[in-house]
């Protein structure tokens, strides 16, 4: 398949174009700029302007309150992704900061470190659904590494799990009375 070449004149027009939107652009914003400094923005204008600035200060709030609660697993600081306002000046209208959820080197280290990051993640006033969705993984890291604490003793004494399934002293005292299991086939639960 051949693909026509463009023209000079075709390159040139389309140069001749973007320069001036281009041009269009930045009197606009210089046009706004000035309009901000001499305090001719419209009613609307100044509207929009506080709706900005009210998200600006909500955003980097929630930012900050993920890296004072997150010592420890915060691996950067916040980023903020930008809108321009009528009055041409920045405001954040979103934001993220860096967590690490790997887990720790020991199950022990995991568990405080899950705890960290769910506490960090849940900091602000009003947690994202990524926050929440941060949170619930670090609760599942938590998960596993209060299985893996409860799976060391016997791994390491290489104790056999019991008959019961069930570990908890009343059952052992039961089954020990009862000869390990009673005549009905059923449990009974020592525990009101």
């Amino acid at each position: 398949m051949s693909v026509p070449s463009i023209g000079t004149s075709s390159l040139v027009v389309l140069s001749q174009a973007l320069a001036a939107q281009t041009k269009v652009r930045a009197a606009a914003s210089t046009e706004q700029k000035q309009a901000a400094a001499s305090g001719k923005l419209s009613e609307s204008d100044q509207r929009v302007i506080a709706k900005l600035q009210e998200r600006d200060r909500a955003v980097r709030a929630h930012e900050l309150a993920h890296i004072a609660a997150g010592a420890g697993v915060v691996t950067s600081g916040a980023s903020y992704t930008y809108e321009t306002g009528p009055d041409g000046k920045r405001y954040a209208n979103g934001g993220e900061v860096g967590i690490d959820v790997s887990p720790g080197r020991t199950p022990q280290d995991t568990l405080r470190k899950a705890q960290q990051i769910r506490a960090s993640a849940l900091a602000p006033a009003d947690p994202s659904a990524q926050d929440r969705s941060i949170a619930a993984r670090a609760d599942q890291m938590a998960t596993e590494a209060r299985i893996a604490l409860a799976d060391a003793p016997s791994q390491q004494t290489g104790a056999q799990p019991s008959r019961s399934g069930n570990d908890d002293p009343a059952s052992a005292l039961y089954l020990s009375v009862a000869g390990g299991q009673d005549a009905s086939g059923s449990r009974v639960n020592t525990w009101a």
